[in-house]
């Protein structure tokens, strides 16, 4: 099972990333000036991580994949790393259609 890290930013803000089991860190959030905004996020990525039409696939001007998820609203909740093929962008959306639903929160700002 995954975990979310929520951890802060050099200029204060909060942020949270999905981390698989693996350790390796699937989905990262923007800054979020409260903590409680932070928690809001990480509980939208699991409302929405289960529905494929969340996932808005990218290429990036040099030509990597990535992709964000997407709340319902259209605002971004989440963006990948970048990866060198869609078949690895591909294996991340399902890592986190996997992980995220279930994954405990680590808040190491404490």
């Amino acid at each position: 099972m995954g975990k979310f890290v929520i951890s802060k930013r050099t200029n204060g803000q909060f942020q949270f990333s999905l981390k698989a089991t693996n350790g390796q860190a699937i989905l990262q959030s923007e800054g979020y000036t409260t903590k409680a905004s932070c928690k809001n996020g990480i509980e939208s990525v699991k409302k929405n991580c289960t529905t494929d039409s969340r996932f808005d696939r990218k290429i990036s001007a040099n030509g990597k994949f990535y992709f964000n998820l997407k709340a319902i609203n259209g605002q971004v909740i989440g963006s990948s790393e970048m990866y060198e093929s869609e078949a690895s962008r591909e294996n991340g959306i399902q890592s986190i259609k996997a992980n995220a639903p279930e994954a405990t929160v680590e808040d190491q700002t404490l």
